[in-house]
């Protein structure tokens, strides 16, 4: 097992919908959304007055409606599952690319000769602000520290990061290492192809495929 899970963390994009400007629009429908609420509950409250209820209906037992609150949950849907709906993930232009994807490794020598295969699984949680991605093997595992997403013009995307590694306890010849990596996903974000290049513990580099398994 491995001795430090990751966490998930920020990630850029580049090619997709400016995120200040999505944080206008919910700031807009957060107000808009407050002022309305509060409207219906001050009604409600001179109703219950009006018929004489307003003991069973007292308004300082209203919950808060404030645009602050409303902006909170708003985001919190937002970020979490209203950016994954189709057309509006089409419309933002953030590839989503959370789920399990099976990883066929090889590692090169200096030349750029074959030197040895590798399997594992990545694990790629993603929201609309953070994003993971978590490799495991049979010797070690990794997870992102920082990453970036780029829209392709012809509907792929290329994924960025950089990752700490640490081996599994069993592997006393492996040692914790920092990389890099960058992977090209095809149209439908079905596959992907990239190199990686470790370093500050193991010097090493190669070419890897992915395949998703599922989402």
């Amino acid at each position: 097992m491995r001795s430090g899970a990751g966490v998930n963390h920020e990630y850029s994009i580049l090619g997709g919908i400016n995120r200040a400007r999505v944080g206008q629009i919910i700031g807009i429908l957060s107000a808009a959304i407050s002022s309305a609420l509060v409207a219906v509950l001050l009604a409600a409250v001179h109703i219950a007055a009006a018929l004489g209820i307003d003991r069973y209906f007292p308004a300082i037992l209203l919950p808060p409606v404030s645009a602050g609150v409303v902006f909170g949950v708003l985001y919190w849907f937002f970020d979490h599952f209203a950016w994954r709906i189709s057309p509006l993930k089409e419309a933002l232009g953030i590839p989503e690319l959370t789920g399990c994807w099976h990883v066929s490794g090889q590692s090169l020598n200096p030349d750029k000769s074959p030197s040895h295969a590798w399997e594992g699984e990545i694990t790629i949680a993603q929201t609309w602000d953070r994003i993971r991605v978590r490799l495991q093997t049979k010797q070690s595992g990794s997870d992102s520290i920082t990453a970036s997403l780029v829209r392709d013009d012809a509907g792929g995307c290329r994924l960025f990061y950089n990752y700490r590694n640490e081996p599994r306890s069993d592997q006393p010849d492996l040692h914790t290492h920092r990389g890099w990596a960058e992977i090209t996903f095809n149209q439908g974000l079905a596959s992907g192809q990239g190199e990686y290049f470790n370093g500050l513990g193991r010097f090493t580099f190669g070419t890897m495929k992915l395949v998703r398994k599922s989402k």
